[in-house]
């Protein structure tokens, strides 16, 4: 299955390499950019498959996805799963739930995201969820990027895992090299 994965995220130009800012402020010398694959239904549908067939055991009632990243990826697996997905999206400055969509008391909600890598974006959604009275079965996503030092109390569920190494903008090689970076994520530094 990894190579099912890693090759339709080749194939779509998904996976690069340079030097990347990230959105949790570190760099990297790889970076996903999920996107690129999503563009594609066909290639979604099969990469997201690898996800479902991972969530077979899984109990949930909704997926929500945080904006961006998360909304395609939810859409997909609900399409796939037959549940519910929905997404939270950022109101000024914080995750939200709109648009009339709602969590009930006592459902049980799937994150999905494109990448997880902290788990910030994740865990946002997670408060809201038990804010609203549901709990978070879990968190999905296309590539699990986590470093070990990443604190995500739930269960998760990726296409593929991934290890890109980060480094802190003053010990990062790129830079020392004088290597200009890019910023290819979605969310917005303050």
């Amino acid at each position: 299955m990894n190579n099912l994965v890693i090759d339709n995220l080749k194939e779509a130009g998904a996976l690069l390499e340079g030097h990347f800012l990230l959105s949790s402020g570190r760099h990297s010398s790889r970076y996903c950019q999920c996107a690129k694959l999503l563009q594609y239904p066909d290639r979604a549908a099969k990469v997201l498959s690898v996800v479902v067939e991972k969530l077979k055991n899984v109990h949930f009632d909704k997926i929500v996805g945080p904006a961006m990243g998360g909304i395609i990826v939810s859409y997909e697996l609900a399409r796939q799963t037959g549940k519910p997905g929905i997404f939270a999206e950022r109101l000024n400055g914080s995750m939200t739930i709109r648009r009339g969509f709602e969590i009930k008391k006592g459902e049980r909600i799937l994150i999905s995201e494109d990448v997880v890598t902290t788990g910030k974006s994740s865990m946002e959604v997670a408060k809201i969820v038990e804010n609203m009275g549901g709990s978070v079965a879990g968190i999905c996503c296309i590539v699990d990027r986590r470093t070990k030092d990443a604190k995500i109390p739930y269960p998760v569920y990726g296409a593929v895992k991934l290890d890109i190494n980060t480094y802190d903008p003053k010990d990062c090689p790129m830079c020392k090299n004088g290597m200009d970076y890019v910023k290819p994520g979605s969310r917005v530094f303050k």
